[in-house]
């Protein structure tokens, strides 16, 4: 019939083994899309201020 005990848990095993895999890929993945995008958000306040603070020079500049 079959020669895996009636207690063989490592099909189980394997299964939990994936999911933890999984897991912790899903999670990476979540931790480097979060860092990817703080960067990206600092990077348009900058650009922002750069912005602003240029408007407001040739403002400035004008009245001269």
């Amino acid at each position: 019939m079959t020669e895996r005990d009636w207690n063989d848990d490592s099909d189980y095993d394997d299964a939990v083994q994936k999911a933890e895999r999984a897991t912790r890929f899903g999670w990476a993945a979540i931790a480097v899309t979060t860092g990817v995008l703080g960067c990206l958000l600092i990077v348009l306040a900058v650009v922002c201020v750069v912005a602003v603070m240029a408007c407001v020079y040739v403002v400035v500049a004008m009245d001269y």
